[in-house]
């Protein structure tokens, strides 16, 4: 049986549903409103291999952040019933990707501890019509709708795009090596016996 989810959520300054594959391709349709935020979800959906649809309409005329905090907020409520029990998985993961003059180290455990650990600038307050300021608003509604201790470092870069796609990327890419299932793991791997 795959791994997958399909969540929806509605509020007063939201409407979203994300589907998701964990065992997927990489294919993608991406539609939040903001060009930009969909090229990083697309980046993200590629490099990890998920199959990933996301529609959203967001109150766009306030500005983006309630939406992209919302798609955090049900992308890791998806990811979250999509692994279940987490029985035999990696749970761990990383990846330190370098983009032209950036590079960016992306840490991972899929524990059901919440954590973000964010060392990270943008020179630029927006990157298309997205507030760089609600980047890291994603990333935090996604380690604690999921339940991930994450870490994201930026190690070097000045280009406000180069470091918010490498972040997506090596999010992607952490992520895939900690869902993926290794044989030798006999229920989930953890001294406590649960994660």
């Amino acid at each position: 049986m795959g791994r997958t989810a399909e969540i929806t959520r509605e509020t007063r300054e939201t409407s979203i549903r994300v589907s998701l594959n964990i065992d997927g391709r990489g294919e993608s349709r991406i539609c939040t409103g903001i060009g930009f935020f969909d090229h990083m979800l697309t980046g993200f959906a590629k490099h990890g291999f998920f199959d990933l649809e996301v529609e959203v309409k967001g109150d766009l005329e306030v500005d983006t952040h309630h939406t992209v905090e919302d798609t955090g907020i049900v992308l890791g409520t998806a990811l979250r019933k999509a692994l279940g029990d987490k029985q035999g998985i990696v749970r761990y993961g990383s990846c330190m990707l370098p983009m032209d003059e950036t590079l960016v180290l992306c840490a991972l455990d899929l524990s059901g501890r919440p954590y973000l650990q964010w060392n990270a600038s943008f020179g630029a307050e927006r990157l298309g019509a997205l507030e760089t300021e609600t980047i890291r608003e994603f990333f935090y509604a996604v380690t604690y709708a999921a339940g991930i201790n994450l870490h994201i470092r930026q190690m070097d870069g000045v280009n406000s795009h180069h470091i918010a796609e490498a972040m997506f990327k090596a999010f992607g890419k952490a992520l895939d090596t900690a869902v993926r299932r290794d044989d030798r793991i006999e229920g989930v791997l953890s001294t406590k016996g649960g994660l």
